[in-house]
């Protein structure tokens, strides 16, 4: 009797597994998590929330990572770091010109929604915030700058999705500013630059071929999974901190209750870091402590108020 084994291994991912991959639903909570914390503090602060003004800034800043989504995978099409990457949304159409068209598009919309928050208070500052975050965010990828190549993403990323992002969401509910609002700005600042930090273990070739000097091509693996750990680490040292001083309510240690994951997180990057195959999830790992440990942090910051 013969048999015929046979192997899922060898079969390329289906085309909505890829597009789910090029669409990236889980990479949205970079959007959703600055505007509820920074909107969750200025409640906890001041008592003040204005649901309109929240919906419709969580909806233009989903708008503009999806801009910023399409448009880093553009400009990637144009260096050929992106020519290995299936689920790149110009290599899954073959149509860059289009993605770029909707990509602006969805720019266009998302500031739409920003220019009427300016307009029901009368106040550009939330609009001017968000333009800078957007300047910030094309410097990344987009020429001539490319920022990111030369492995300042994660600076970036911090400034646009922490201090910059909390700001903005908290002035769009008070407007006014508030120095609190630097604390959890710094905390989500940590936990999305995670998320980037993350997404170059996996890739080190391409990035090399590519001339693009991450984090990781400069330090390697074994000490990017160090740095890691000690990111992870200071992240939640900093809750206990502005906790101990004052700055938040001891509710906010309810972010505690995402130390597993960051557990899982640099326990899995320090066991695979050199393996690119199994260390290209820990990009969905670092993506679910952001989300998780940010609305926790939302949690604490208005239960004082509530209470």
């Amino acid at each position: 009797m013969t048999t015929t084994p046979t192997t899922n291994q060898s079969l390329p991912p289906s085309k909505a597994k890829l597009w789910l991959a090029a669409i990236k639903p889980p990479m949205y909570t970079v959007a959703i998590i600055p505007i509820t914390v920074g909107t969750a503090a200025a409640f906890g602060e001041t008592g003040l929330f204005y649901p309109k003004i929240f919906g419709t800034f969580l909806t233009s800043a989903i708008l503009i990572i999806a801009w910023l989504n399409i448009s880093n995978d553009v400009f990637d099409a144009d260096t050929g770091i992106d020519k290995n990457k299936a689920h790149s949304v110009v290599n899954l159409t073959g149509n860059k010109p289009l993605m770029f068209g909707l990509a602006n598009g969805f720019l266009g919309l998302g500031i739409l929604g920003i220019l009427a928050i300016a307009w029901w208070q009368k106040d550009i500052t939330v609009l001017a915030i968000i333009l800078l975050c957007c300047a910030l965010g094309y410097s990344y990828q987009g020429p001539p700058f490319r920022f990111g190549y030369q492995g300042l993403g994660e600076i970036i990323c911090f400034f646009t999705f922490g201090p910059l992002a909390i700001a903005a969401a908290y002035y769009s509910q008070t407007q006014q500013f508030s120095l609190l609002s630097l604390a959890p700005g710094t905390l989500i600042g940590i936990s999305t630059s995670i998320i980037l930090f993350c997404s170059h273990f996996h890739q080190v070739e391409d990035d090399l071929a590519a001339g693009k000097k991450s984090p990781i091509i400069r330090m390697g693996t074994q000490l990017g999974s160090q740095v890691l750990m000690v990111s992870t680490v200071l992240f939640f040292a900093l809750i206990v901190l502005f906790s101990l001083v004052g700055i938040f309510s001891f509710w906010t240690l309810l972010v505690g209750g995402s130390i597993p994951i960051a557990y899982q997180l640099v326990s899995h990057v320090n066991q695979n870091h050199g393996q690119p195959d199994q260390v290209s999830n820990c990009k969905f790992i670092a993506v679910r402590l952001h989300f998780l440990s940010g609305l926790l942090l939302a949690v604490g910051l208005i239960l004082p108020r509530l209470l």
